[in-house]
C-alpha cells in the first residue's frame, strides 16, 4: 500500500499532501503519516514552514474515516488530538491550504495550523453532530478560539458547513484565492515566513498558544518570559546590529 501522505520539499518548505482517495479522509494510517512528516520536518533543521494540503481539488481531508469507527470507538480522538497538538505546537510556521471539503477532522487539522488559505470552491465544518457524537480533535476548543463562541456554537450544535467565502468572513481563514492559485500562495507566505528568525517565529507561538487561556497578568508574564529569553540568541544580537547597519540579517536559529 502506497504512503496516503506525500512530502515534498522546497527550499526551507515542506508541502505535505493527503493523498488518500477517493475522499482524503483521516484514517490512523493518514494520522500516523501527518504526524510522521511534521515530526521529520521539525528534525531536519532547515526546513523552517510546512504547507498541509490535499491532493486533487474536491477534498483537503472529508473528515476522519468513520468505517473505523466501530472498531476504535472513543480511543480514535487520541491519535487525532496528539496530531493537531503536534501540528499546533511545531516551532515552524504552518500552513493549511484548503484546496476543497474541510470537514470534520480535516477542519481540525486546518484549526491547528497558524495560518488557512482556501480556494473559493472549499468548504469547511464540524458535522459530527448528524453522527451523534461530537468533534474529538479539538474542534471544541479550537473553532471557539479562532471565530469566537458566538459563531462557534451554530456550527458545532448545527453540523453546517460554511463556503470560503463565510469562512474569510467570520476569520476561519485568513484568504481565499482561485483553486489553481491556491499552492503558489500558500508556498509563498510559507517562504515569507521560512525567512524570519526561527527562534523568534518559535517563540511566538509559544507566547500565544501559552498566554491565550490565562489571565491578562499571567499572560504578559509568559510574554516577558519569551521575550527576554530571546535576548541571550545570537540571532537577537545579530538582528539588533542588522538592523542598525542596515543590511539583511543572517538568521541561523541559534
Amino acid at each position: 500500500m502506497s504512503d496516503p501522505v506525500s512530502v515534498q520539499i522546497e527550499g526551507r518548505v515542506a508541502l505535505v499532501t493527503i493523498d488518500h482517495p477517493p475522499a482524503n479522509a483521516i484514517s490512523r494510517a493518514v494520522v500516523q503519516s501527518l504526524r510522521d512528516a511534521v515530526a521529520g520536518a521539525v528534525a531536519d533543521g532547515e526546513i523552517r514552514a510546512l504547507v498541509i494540503t490535499g491532493a486533487g481539488q474536491r477534498f483537503f481531508a472529508a473528515g476522519a474515516d468513520v468505517s473505523e469507527f466501530p472498531e476504535a470507538g472513543g480511543d480514535i480522538a487520541i491519535g487525532g488530538q496528539q496530531l493537531t497538538l503536534e501540528i499546533e505546537r511545531a516551532p515552524l510556521a504552518t500552513i493549511a491550504a484548503v484546496n476543497g471539503m474541510a470537514f470534520g477532522g480535516g477542519c481540525e487539522i486546518a484549526l491547528a495550523c497558524d495560518v488557512r488559505i482556501a480556494a473559493h470552491t472549499a468548504r469547511l465544518g464540524q458535522p459530527e453532530i448528524n453522527l451523534g457524537i461530537i468533534p474529538g480533535w479539538g474542534g471544541t476548543q479550537r473553532l471557539v478560539r479562532v471565530v469566537g463562541q458566538g459563531r462557534a456554537m451554530p456550527l458545532l450544535l448545527s453540523g453546517d458547513p460554511v463556503d470560503a467565502q463565510t469562512a474569510l468572513e467570520i476569520g476561519l481563514v485568513s484568504q481565499v484565492v482561485e483553486p489553481d492559485e491556491l499552492i503558489h500562495t500558500a508556498l509563498a507566505l510559507a517562504e515569507r515566513l521560512a525567512a524570519k528568525a526561527p527562534l523568534a517565529l518559535a517563540a511566538t507561538k509559544r507566547a500565544v498558544l501559552d498566554g491565550m487561556s490565562l489571565p491578562i497578568a499571567e499572560a504578559l508574564e509568559v510574554e516577558r518570559r519569551e521575550f527576554s529569553g530571546l535576548f541571550a540568541t545570537a540571532d537577537a544580537r545579530e538582528g539588533v546590529t542588522a538592523f542598525l547597519e542596515k543590511r539583511q540579517a543572517a538568521w541561523t536559529g541559534r
